[in-house]
């Protein structure tokens, strides 16, 4: 998967589902996708939140990306999500996380997602090792389906799992002539009280944190199937 800060809670779900997750930071950055946004619960409803980034291009890899750190932006956010989830029963838990991930000096951006995703990980008490693309794996040159195939086969992977979107993309016949069993993972819907607000779901993980115990967070990790 490519590198989302404070993605959505099936992205957590793919993460403890598998023994290893390749983070992959060495393919072209997109404009305008998830990895430096998502979406936070503000005034009852769901609002977009964007770190900011030094010149980012889809001329770029994701893993050339800079943060921008900017004081005034996080203390701005910092603000809002606190006005936002300060009667969330666990935000006195989750808020250290958030400040960790917000105060750390690395400055690629990649970088500080894999940090953030072993945070939370710790946290959840997922164990799964996490391993960027860019940092074993040297076949940057292959591309799709290709390139995963590869990567599967240099870690002797006996079975590969992609998020559900994947399933127009790969083909379960070319990964069993390699000896691997393709599946995709398929979140079931997760919902839980937002105070007195209606139910907004697939909010970023930060709002599945601060309304749930580890506990319950546990059960929702497991709640998908494999097709």
């Amino acid at each position: 998967m490519q590198p989302y800060i404070f993605p959505y809670i099936g992205y957590f779900q793919l993460i403890k589902a598998v023994d290893k997750f390749v983070i992959y930071d060495d393919v072209n950055f997109i404009n305008r996708g998830w990895i430096n946004r998502n979406r936070i619960l503000v005034n009852g409803k769901d609002s977009l939140f964007t770190i900011p980034l030094k010149e980012a291009s889809q001329n770029k890899l994701i893993n050339e990306i800079e943060v921008n750190w900017d004081d005034a932006w996080k203390s701005k956010w910092l603000k809002t999500l606190e006005q936002s989830y300060k009667k969330a029963p666990y935000f006195q838990q989750v808020r250290p996380i958030i400040e960790q991930t917000l105060g750390q000096e690395k400055t690629i951006f990649s970088e500080i997602i894999v940090e953030n995703l072993k945070l939370i990980n710790a946290y959840l008490g997922i164990t799964t090792e996490i391993i960027p693309s860019s940092a074993i794996y040297q076949n940057i040159e292959l591309k799709a389906q290709t390139r995963i195939l590869d990567i599967c086969l240099q870690e002797k992977a006996n079975h590969y799992i992609n998020p559900i979107g994947g399933i127009e993309l790969y083909q379960k016949e070319v990964f069993e002539e390699k000896g691997m069993q393709l599946n995709f993972i398929k979140s079931k819907p997760v919902q839980y009280p937002q105070l007195k607000n209606d139910f907004v779901p697939w909010l970023s993980i930060i709002d599945v944190l601060m309304f749930n115990s580890v506990e319950q967070i546990q059960t929702f990790l497991d709640s998908y199937e494999l097709v």
